[in-house]
């Protein structure tokens, strides 16, 4: 399944290569559709999830704002932990900055109860105002993983019974992909970290 997900994401990559208006932005990532004969670029849909402080989550909570997102969950015993550390670099590097904001969706809906994710923040020393773990209907946060280019299903074969990418995931203010990262490997995360660079140099400073 990391295979076919590593294949979908490299045929959208390809596609939007040449995409940029110039150099010195980052692409706009996806294939582009065609709304009421209107040909746009890729979005992220509308959602709402809760997080770890029983807070609903919405497209809204992140207007004006560029985010990063993974998919996780709590107890993963394979990549999660390694993904978690980079997502920790990418917060502890742009704490101090209003315009970024982290979104991490856990995938075991199940488990990974509001009081657990809560704990799981804490035990981090992250909060709600800068970084959002969500839950939600599994179909919803499955669903909503297509949007970001990364797959999450269930697998009784894989470790902790799911099996899904370890992408992170750069998100603009306009709901369009900037960028994308192996959120396992600290090299391309470093990368990934200048691209948010790019994309705040493009965004009004906060007061």
């Amino acid at each position: 399944m990391r295979n076919l997900s590593l294949l979908f994401l490299i045929g959208i990559l390809l596609q939007a290569c040449g995409g940029a208006a110039n150099e010195e932005s980052l692409p706009i990532l996806g294939r582009d559709v065609v709304v009421d004969g209107q040909t746009q670029k890729h979005q992220v849909r509308d959602f709402e999830f809760v997080n770890q402080d029983s807070q609903l989550v919405t497209n809204q909570t992140f207007a004006g704002k560029a985010y990063v997102v993974d998919f996780f969950f709590i107890s993963c015993p394979t990549i999660c932990p390694k993904l978690t550390k980079q997502m920790l670099r990418v917060h502890n590097r742009f704490e101090a900055d209003d315009r970024l904001l982290l979104l991490s969706h856990s995938i075991d809906t199940k488990y990974d109860t509001i009081p657990r994710l809560k704990a799981y923040a804490e035990n981090l020393g992250v909060s709600s105002n800068k970084w959002h773990f969500v839950t939600g209907e599994k179909e919803e946060i499955f669903g909503i993983g297509e949007d970001y280019f990364s797959i999450a299903v269930d697998d009784p074969d894989a470790p902790g019974g799911f099996d899904h990418s370890g992408y992170i995931i750069l998100v603009d203010a306009n709901k369009h992909i900037r960028s994308y990262a192996t959120g396992t490997d600290p090299e391309s995360v470093d990368k990934f970290m200048e691209d948010i660079d790019r994309l705040l140099s493009e965004m009004e400073p906060t007061e």
